[in-house]
């Protein structure tokens, strides 16, 4: 239970804070053209990078605890995020913000009544793909350094030739895997039909 335990956080914690961080990070992209003309770069440059291929150094600086697992899961949905997010505020109809602001809207209220509504369906499209991205990374995290976790019980059981222990864990974690991503399509249907009404 502390393998389930362990591995299901760190999918959480980083499923939700690399969502919600990149979902606001690309919808901030709307507030000003020159930030996100000098931030764009650096997200399209951080998606080019294999992110597993920056897991050891990720563990290096957390250390084997649960905060790196989290991290590993984090910078894999962040980017998925943002770029989505981005791709709604891009899809924005430039006519529609003219007329909140003729109506006397502020900036503010445009982005809150406008610009969040419009690109909800992007940000929940993309949540199926963040979860299913956030157990790779924790269970890579595992691999690479980790006292608990599914990950971590696959590589020992491996490593000792106990194949009865390795089929046990890779049924656990494939259950938790389906068990998320039900969860995860279940709240983004609600979700849509909230966007609908």
């Amino acid at each position: 239970w502390t393998d389930i335990s362990f591995t299901f956080r760190s999918t959480i914690f980083g499923f939700l804070i690399g969502t919600t961080a990149g979902s606001l990070l690309g919808l901030s992209f709307w507030w000003s053209r020159n930030y996100a003309a000098i931030v764009q770069p650096y997200v399209i440059c951080l998606e080019s990078i294999p992110k597993l291929a920056l897991a050891p150094l990720i563990i290096l600086v957390f250390g084997i605890g649960l905060l790196s697992k989290v991290a590993v899961a984090t910078a894999l949905t962040l980017v998925v995020s943002t770029l989505t997010a981005n791709a709604g505020v891009k899809a924005l109809d430039p006519d529609g913000e003219k007329l909140f602001y003729s109506l006397g809207a502020s900036r503010l209220q445009v982005f809150r009544k406008l610009v969040v509504p419009f690109c909800l369906p992007w940000i929940i499209s993309v949540l199926r793909v963040n979860i299913g991205l956030a157990l790779t990374g924790a269970i890579v995290g595992e691999f690479i350094a980790s006292q608990h976790g599914l990950g971590r019980a696959i590589l020992y059981a491996g490593q000792t030739y106990d194949i009865a222990l390795v089929w046990v864990a890779v049924l656990v974690l494939s259950t938790l895997a389906m068990v998320m991503y039900a969860t995860v399509s279940w709240v983004e249907s609600m979700l849509r039909k909230g966007v609908r009404q």
